[in-house]
């Protein structure tokens, strides 16, 4: 079963290339722009191809060559920009990883991709990094911050120096040019997994330079156009996209989670690149304010997203643009063509009337965001298609550079992925012997055929770093790359995500259950924040939940106030609701975790296509939020699923006793 898209390469050789068009091309307009740094940091397009080239040259000058290994530590910047770039024109291959990650993760980035320098973001980040340097090969470490290295010790003769200093020494040397061509090795992603070590994804300039010339079906941005950035920009899809929407003029706002709201509303983007967290908190947001109005205003609400919902969903049917089995004809098309005309006023009045608030959370130039890095859940999807905010998804992976298919502005199909960017092709294959399914020619058909997802393109990475047994597991002599993730095309071509296959919990009746449709339909709940299933190899599912601790008080208030007091010595729901001990008072209160339990059982029922074995039969209460910090969430906020099923083992066991 394939799916094919094809568009002709752009002769551009690499992004040097590109960042010296766009000099000439919009000189003058902002590139980079960060409000937040102290000071604020502006990059026209000019001075940023200037800084690229400055700090290439001055690695040259520090003794660096093409070929060798720089490691990047650091987080979003207009400076991770200039050094990512400018390694990139010297000819190196750069490694680039957030500064949050563990320090022991780092060291061992450092040692496995045999790295020759390292930039790393300040010295707070690089004081964990010295055991590990005092020990490696490393000739140069460069501080992106401009703190003084003086204090730094003599390390093997390791040369420390500031980004200044680089950008100095690259002012009184001439730059020499590199030969670069697509096939040469531009990066090595370590992927931020779940599981085990991080291996070391190899992408090529052509790997790179694919995704900047195959993008414009999704997002065909204008000079000038403003782009809010969240995601960690070393992770590949953040990063691809960034240079996609830079190499066509785009001016690059940094934001972060704690300016995200404001920023919308200040710098008006045109676009943004998310993940399906940003989108959730966006939408906890406005049923948080929903919860706070009063019950008369909950009741229109509510009323108006019902007759919304209904309006949506006929007009994806109409319009052939729904998953469902069996497309409408005849007189179904026309009843469902007279319901569309009835709910059209209701729905316009509710967008007057409430939608049009809800828009302006984005800012009012906004005009669609792409959302990778995970599946949207449907009621998100439905959500925003309700209210006009358009998210495209995306679908991809680290080894892929990372975007093989997009929903497009004219073909949002909700539910999908989208269909395969240019160059680009599908295979859906039986997951043990990887034979090719055969190609449904309806929606109910297509639906049968589900299998594992393997893609092809000029996209798809060189290999693992050192590691070609792994390699050989997920690439074929072909081209043909495992995804590992399973799914099914529509008969137009749409990708769709239906789980991952090393995420399938087997029970014990021989079951196969995708936890990730279940645990999107329980985060519809009020009361809870996050959700882990668990139940491999046993007769039924529970979960871990992170609850929501606001909720359950304020439902509770009554009779926890008291032990709530004694905890916090405080009288304030505020003051509750952050105090550690308090998820605990929740998590002793059974009739707390059955009220959770009930409702999260309702939901999986009331999910198209429940099966009994879907069902949650218990829970049990975590005692903090699953974040990066604590390293149970990835960058890009996927949950870590072995990493909390091992933290919290005495949980599972109560779960499963004996």
């Amino acid at each position: 079963m394939t799916a094919t898209a094809t568009l002709p390469s752009s002769p551009s050789t690499s992004l040097g290339d590109v960042w010296r068009a766009n000099a000439d091309r919009c000189g003058d307009t902002i590139a980079l722009w960060d409000p937040h740094a102290k000071p604020e940091v502006k990059l026209t397009y000019r001075e940023l191809n200037d800084a690229i080239r400055n700090f290439a040259s001055g690695l040259q000058a520090a003794g660096l060559s093409a070929g060798e290994r720089i490691a990047i530590v650091a987080d979003n910047s207009p400076r991770w920009f200039t050094v990512d770039q400018g390694s990139l024109l010297m000819g190196a291959v750069n490694v680039p990883r957030g500064a949050t990650a563990p320090a022991s993760e780092l060291a061992y980035i450092l040692e496995h991709s045999g790295s020759r320098a390292l930039i790393v973001q300040d010295l707070a980040t690089l004081k964990p990094l010295l055991e590990a340097i005092s020990r490696l090969d490393i000739a140069l470490v460069v501080l992106l911050s401009d703190e003084s290295t003086s204090a730094l010790p003599e390390l093997n003769g390791v040369r420390w120096m500031t980004y200044r200093g680089v950008m100095e020494l690259g002012t009184v040397r001439e730059f020499v040019p590199v030969g670069i061509n697509r096939s040469h090795l531009a990066t090595i992603i370590y992927t931020s997994g779940t599981t085990g070590n991080p291996k070391g994804v190899m992408l090529s300039h052509g790997n790179l330079m694919h995704q900047v010339e195959s993008m414009h079906p999704v997002v065909a941005p204008g000079v000038g156009d403003r782009v809010l950035a969240i995601l960690p920009t070393w992770h590949s899809y953040e990063r691809s996209c960034e240079y996609y929407l830079l190499s066509r003029g785009c001016t690059q706002v940094y934001t972060s989670p704690r300016y995200i709201k404001k920023d919308f509303q200040q710098y008006a983007p045109s676009y943004t690149i998310a993940v399906p967290r940003i989108w959730e908190t966006v939408y906890e947001g406005v049923q948080k304010q929903l919860r706070d109005a009063k019950p008369f205003m909950q009741k229109v609400v509510k009323w108006f997203l019902a007759r919304s919902e209904q309006w949506v969903m006929l007009r994806r049917q109409v319009q052939g643009r729904s998953l469902v089995d069996n497309p409408l004809s005849g007189v179904d098309a026309l009843l469902a063509r007279l319901q569309i005309l009835a709910l059209t006023p209701l729905h316009q009045l509710g967008d007057r009337l409430v939608y049009r608030k809800i828009r302006q959370v984005v800012g009012p130039k906004f005009q669609h965001a792409v959302s990778g890095g995970g599946a949207l859940p449907p009621y998100l999807d439905a959500f925003y298609e309700m209210v006009g905010i358009e998210i495209l998804v995306g679908y991809g992976l680290t080894e892929t550079s990372p975007v093989v298919s997009a929903r497009l502005p004219e073909r949002n199909v909700r539910g999908t992925s989208g269909p395969p960017i240019p160059q680009t092709e599908f295979q859906i294959c039986h997951p043990e012997t990887l034979a090719p399914l055969p190609r449904g020619t309806t929606m109910l058909e297509a639906r049968q055929h589900q299998g594992l997802i393997r893609v092809r393109g000029p996209q798809i990475m060189q290999g693992y770093y050192t590691n070609p047994e792994a390699t050989a597991k997920v690439l074929d002599a072909d081209g043909w790359f495992n995804t590992g993730d399973l799914g099914w095309l529509t008969p137009d071509g749409d990708i769709v995500i239906s789980g991952r296959a090393k995420d399938v919990i087997v029970l014990t009746n021989g079951e196969n259950i995708e936890p990730q449709p279940i645990e999107d339909v329980c985060s519809q709940s009020a009361l809870i924040d996050q959700i882990v299933l668990v139940g491999q190899d046993q007769k039924r599912l529970a979960a871990l939940v992170y609850p929501n601790v606001t909720a359950l008080l304020s439902a509770h208030r009554d009779r926890l106030a008291p032990a709530a007091r004694v905890l916090t010595s405080s009288d304030d729901l505020a003051v509750w609701t952050e105090h550690p001990k308090v998820v605990s008072l929740l998590s002793d209160d059974a009739d707390v975790r059955s009220q959770v339990l009930s409702e999260l059982q309702a939901l999986i029922k009331a999910r198209p296509g429940y099966r009994p074995d879907d069902l949650i039969y218990d829970l049990r209460f975590i005692p903090e939020p699953l974040t990066m910090e604590n390293g149970l969430m990835t960058q890009t906020y996927k949950i870590r699923r072995n990493r909390v099923t091992e933290r919290y083992a005495e949980l599972v066991t109560e779960l499963y006793p004996q």
